[in-house]
C-alpha cells in the first residue's frame, strides 16, 4: 500500500465522493471547456489538499456537506492558480505531462483558469458557505502577493532569510492553512480551535515548500544532471539564501554570476551546488524544515487521538520525506 493510499484510509470514501462531485463541479455545455476538464481530472495529482480539508474535519467529527463544498473550492482555486502560473512562468510541463497552455496556448489557458475561479465562487455562494469564501478568497490574495513578491526580489537578488519565509508562507502555506482551518469551520468548532488548525496548516505548509525547494538539490552530481529549475528562473530559496551568508566573497560572486548569467551552464550550476552543499545550505535547509514539521506535530500532540489524527501525522511524515 503506498504513502498516501495509507494516510487516507479514515476518509477513503469520503474522497471517492469528493471526487464525483469535483467532477460534477467543473461540468460545462462548452464541449472545449469539458474537454479540457477532462484532461486536467485525468492527470489530477496525489490531492493533498483536499486529504488536509477531510482529515482536518475527520478530526473533530463527522464530515459534513460544508467539508465536500470547502474541498470542491481549495481544488477549484489551486487548479485555476496551477494553470495561470503555468501561463505566468511560460511552462510547457506539470506533473510530468504537458501544461494546459502548452496544449491549448495561453489565452484559453488563462479562461479556463478563470472560469475555474468562478466556478468556486458560485460554488460557495450556491451553498452560502461565506465563511469557506472568505478563507480561500484570502488564501488566493495570499499566493498572488507571494509570487510577486518573489518576482520584485528576484530581480535585484536580495532575498534575505525573512523574506524567503515571508514569500513561501503566502504562496504555499497561506493554501494548506486555508484547507485545515475551513476543516474546523465545516464541523463547527470555536474560533480558538479553528486558529490552531489554520496555524497547523501554515507550519505543514512551510515544511512542505522547503522540501520542494531541496527538491533542486536531489540530484546525483556524479552524472552533471543536477535539476537547478530554480536557479534557472532566477529564484532564491533557503539553500542559497543560508550560503551566501556564509561564503567568501569569491564563491558569493560565483554564485551571484551563475543565477544572473550562467544558469544554463552545466558545470556553473555544479559548482554552485558544490558550494550550497559544502556550506551547510542544504543541510541547514533541511533544519528548519524539521522545525516546522515539529511545530505542526506540536498542535496536532494538543488534540485527543483518532485516525485522523494519525493520517495527519502521516501526512506531515510524507510531505518532508516525499521523492517528488
Amino acid at each position: 500500500m503506498s504513502d498516501i493510499k495509507k494516510i487516507i484510509v479514515p476518509i477513503k470514501k469520503e474522497m471517492e465522493s469528493f471526487e464525483k462531485k469535483f467532477k460534477e463541479s467543473v461540468s460545462s455545455d462548452v464541449a472545449l471547456v469539458d474537454k479540457i476538464m477532462h484532461y486536467i481530472i485525468k492527470r489530477k495529482g496525489k490531492q493533498i489538499r483536499p486529504i488536509f480539508v477531510f482529515l482536518s474535519a475527520k478530526l473533530f467529527g463527522k464530515v459534513s456537506k460544508s467539508c465536500y463544498t470547502a474541498a470542491s473550492l481549495i481544488e477549484l482555486l489551486h487548479t485555476a492558480t496551477l494553470i495561470h502560473d503555468d501561463v505566468v512562468d511560460e511552462s510547457n510541463l506539470r506533473r510530468g505531462v504537458f501544461s494546459v497552455n502548452a496544449v491549448w496556448k495561453n489565452k484559453i489557458a488563462v479562461l479556463v483558469g478563470d472560469f475555474l475561479l468562478s466556478k468556486g465562487l458560485l460554488l460557495s455562494v450556491k451553498n452560502k458557505e461565506y465563511k469557506m469564501l472568505e478563507i480561500m478568497s484570502s488564501a488566493v490574495e495570499q499566493m498572488s502577493e507571494g509570487e510577486l513578491l518573489q518576482m520584485e526580489k528576484s530581480r535585484k537578488l536580495n532575498v534575505s532569510e525573512a523574506d524567503y519565509y515571508k514569500i513561501i508562507r503566502k504562496k504555499t502555506a497561506a493554501l494548506i492553512s486555508a484547507c485545515c482551518e475551513s476543516g474546523a469551520v465545516a464541523t463547527k468548532q470555536c474560533d480558538t480551535v479553528c486558529e490552531k488548525m489554520r496555524l497547523f496548516g501554515e507550519y505543514a505548509g512551510m515544511a512542505f515548500q522547503i522540501k520542494d525547494d531541496l527538491f533542486d538539490y536531489d540530484s546525483n552530481i556524479n552524472i552533471g544532471k543536477p535539476k537547478g529549475i530554480d536557479i534557472k528562473d532566477k529564484k532564491l530559496t533557503l539553500p542559497i539564501i543560508y550560503s551566501l551568508n556564509k561564503v567568501s566573497y569569491n564563491q558569493k560572486r560565483t554564485i551571484i554570476n551563475t543565477i544572473k548569467r550562467d544558469y544554463d551552464n552545466n558545470e556553473k550550476i555544479i559548482e554552485l551546488y558544490n558550494i550550497v552543499k559544502s556550506c551547510g545550505g542544504i543541510d541547514y535547509s533541511k533544519k528548519i524544515m524539521n522545525e516546522y514539521h515539529d511545530k505542526a506535530i506540536g498542535i496536532l500532540n494538543e488534540f485527543e487521538d483518532n485516525e485522523a489524527k494519525n493520517s495527519l501525522m502521516l501526512l506531515l511524515k510524507f510531505i518532508i520525506n516525499r521523492k517528488k
